[in-house]
Order: C-alpha cells, then sequence, then structure tokens
C-alpha cells in the first residue's frame, strides 16, 4: 500500500510539472544553487555569505546557458552557421567569465568583506585570461552544460511521448474505420436474414430479434476498448451461430469447439469478422447441405483459430481476399505488428482460415 501511495503521488507531481516549463526552470536552478551550499559550509562562512557569493556566480550561469541554448544554438548549429557559432561562443564565454569574476569581487566581497581590503580593477579582472580561463570558464560552462543536456534529454522525451501520442491516436483512428466497416456490414446481412423470415412469418422472428439485441448490446457497448475479453468474443459468437441457424434450419451444420487454458485479450469483433466470413462464403454460397467448423484454442501464449467452411464446386478457387479478411489482416497488424500469422487454405471444396497470435502472459495480468 505505501508502495502504491507513492508511485500515484509521484506520477501526481510528474503530470503536475510536465506542462509547467517555467516550473522545471526554477526547481532546476534552486538544485544548482543548493549544491553549492556544503562547499561554502566547509569554509565555515554563513549561509548568508553563501547566498550571496553563490549568486554573484549563478546570475552569469543562468545567462550564459539562456544565451547558448535559445540563441547560439538555434541561430548557428541548427543553420550549420560554424564558424559564427565558434566566434560568438568564444567571445560571450570570455564576457559571462569576466562577468562572473566582477560580481564576485565587486558586488559579493563587498557585501561580505570588512573594509579596508584590496580590490582588483575592472581592467586588472579583464586581462587576467590565466584567471579566467582555468578558474571562471569551468564554474560557469560546466552548468551550462548540465543545463544544455538535462534541457535536450527533456525535450527530446517530450518529442518521443508526442509522437506516441500521435502514433496511438492514429492507429485508434485507424481501428475505428475498421470497426466502422465491420459493423455495418454485420448489421446488414442480419437485417436481411430477420427480414427474411418475417415474410414468412415465422415464429422464430421474436428469437431473431432477441439474438439480435444481444448481438448489438455487445457490438454497441461493451466492446468500445481496444481489446476485449477471448471468453466474451466466445459468447458473441455462439449468439451469432444460434441466429444464422434460424436462417438456415436443418441444412446448415455447423461445430464449435473452444479449449480455452487462459483467457486472453483479442481485438473486438475479430472472432464474429471470421465466423461471418465463413457463413457469408460457405453457407451463403452453397444452396446445398453447408458445413462450418470453429476451433478456438489458447494456452496464453499462443491463440490459434481455425475456421474453415464447405464451398460449392462454383467456387472460383482463388486465394484473394475479400474486404472482411482484408480488413481484419489491418487490425491485427495495428495491435499486433509481426505477432501473428493469418493464413488462407483453399482446396477443392473447402475454404480455411487459420490465424494465430502470439501473447505475453504478463500482459494479460
Amino acid at each position: 500500500m505505501p508502495f502504491n501511495f507513492s508511485m500515484d503521488y509521484s506520477k501526481k507531481v510528474s503530470g503536475f510539472l510536465k506542462n509547467r516549463r517555467w516550473l522545471q526552470h526554477i526547481i532546476f536552478w534552486l538544485v544548482i544553487l543548493l549544491t553549492y551550499i556544503p562547499m561554502g559550509l566547509l569554509d565555515d562562512d554563513s549561509i548568508v555569505v553563501i547566498l550571496i557569493m553563490d549568486l554573484c556566480v549563478h546570475i552569469p550561469q543562468i545567462l550564459a546557458s539562456y544565451f547558448v541554448a535559445y540563441y547560439l544554438i538555434p541561430q548557428f548549429i541548427s543553420k550549420k552557421r560554424y564558424v559564427y557559432f565558434v566566434f560568438l561562443f568564444l567571445l560571450t564565454t570570455y564576457a559571462f567569465s569576466a562577468l562572473a569574476r566582477i560580481l564576485t569581487v565587486h558586488v559579493g566581497e563587498a557585501l561580505v568583506r570588512q573594509r579596508p581590503f584590496i580590490q582588483e580593477s575592472i581592467y586588472e579582472i579583464l586581462t587576467d585570461l590565466g584567471t579566467l580561463c582555468f578558474h571562471y570558464v569551468p564554474i560557469v560552462y560546466s552548468v551550462v552544460f548540465q543545463f544544455l543536456f538535462v534541457k535536450y534529454f527533456i525535450g527530446h522525451k517530450r518529442v518521443k511521448d508526442k509522437e506516441m501520442l500521435l502514433s496511438k491516436e492514429k492507429t485508434e483512428a485507424e481501428l475505428k474505420v475498421l470497426k466502422a466497416q465491420l459493423n455495418p456490414h454485420f448489421l446488414f446481412n442480419t437485417l436481411n436474414n430477420i427480414y427474411s423470415l418475417s415474410l414468412d412469418n415465422s415464429p422464430k422472428t421474436p428469437l431473431a430479434i432477441g439474438k439480435l439485441s444481444e448481438i448489438l448490446d455487445y457490438v454497441l457497448y461493451k466492446c468500445d476498448g481496444e481489446l476485449v475479453s477471448l471468453s466474451s468474443e466466445i459468447t458473441l459468437i455462439e449468439n451469432y451461430i444460434s441466429l444464422e441457424k434460424l436462417r438456415y434450419d436443418e441444412r446448415l451444420e455447423v461445430t464449435i469447439k473452444a479449449n480455452i487454458k487462459h483467457d486472453v485479450q483479442i481485438p473486438p469483433l475479430l472472432l464474429l469478422s471470421l465466423a461471418e466470413n465463413a457463413f457469408k462464403h460457405g453457407a451463403g454460397e452453397d444452396s446445398g447441405s453447408p458445413k462450418i467448423g470453429i476451433h478456438i484454442a489458447s494456452d496464453g501464449s499462443v491463440l490459434k483459430v481455425e475456421i474453415w467452411n464447405t464451398i460449392s464446386s462454383a467456387y472460383s478457387g482463388n486465394n484473394e481476399e475479400g474486404i472482411g479478411l482484408s480488413n481484419i489482416r489491418k487490425q491485427l497488424s495495428l495491435i499486433y505488428g509481426n505477432n501473428y500469422r493469418l493464413d488462407i487454405v483453399v482446396l477443392p471444396q473447402l475454404f480455411t482460415v487459420i490465424l494465430e497470435i502470439k501473447h505475453r502472459l504478463s500482459d494479460e495480468n
């Protein structure tokens, strides 16, 4: 419980800071300022003295950091004007280092030291290149480089997060389009079935409407997410088969076998689309005694679905995918990448679709 609380708290803090860049900058400079205090305490100076002397150095550090990050790099490095960059970088390195020394001597020491004491003149400071190069340049620009590292690390992460968000939004939009193509297709076929029953004044019409209501309740309200449970999809398939059997009566033979050792998550309407394809191109085009078989097995690591249907002798025998199977393949590619296999096997009187999806148990828990 304490661990979960700390995790939730850290996420809230991270979310609060994420879109407040000004606060990120303030925290960075406060951390830099605080890291100098322990070094001053070694000299037995008071906190006030330490802060005054540190601020004399931090002001040039801040100015140099923002100048390099927001002017030199965008204006010269990004535009490949390297000669100008080197020249201005060297010139401003000298200027900011000299400023740090001037503020330290003429402001910091003037405030904290007891007079009288000897001070270097500004001319002496500007001409003392040794002290500037070997003492103040490292002090100022060590922080500048830290600032650049943090800035571009956060910036790179922000770009990656944005790319991931855009990719996710694109995938979700494409999945919604695919679902929109599948749902009306199923609804049109089912309403035709009910219409045929109603024309014959069949007593099975109310039962068919009830089954359709259950299916639509699932399709419209229970599968809005990217993934749903395999068991719920199997229930949907069983309802769909019951509805189709009302249309074909005894001439249609359907067998469904499920061996589910682990209830994995799969794309919604995936099994329905495969089953619908079997009914449409199997029973729908066979005036004899069509047969359909649905075998589903899942051990948690691999989901295997095999759906076959008999086909009439008039079937053309090509392996071209219709819009249903093409949409299923697109949906699987968006969600699983290369972790799936969808094969179509066409024999003289048998059409088989075999789907295998690789799962990881850790993803399901």
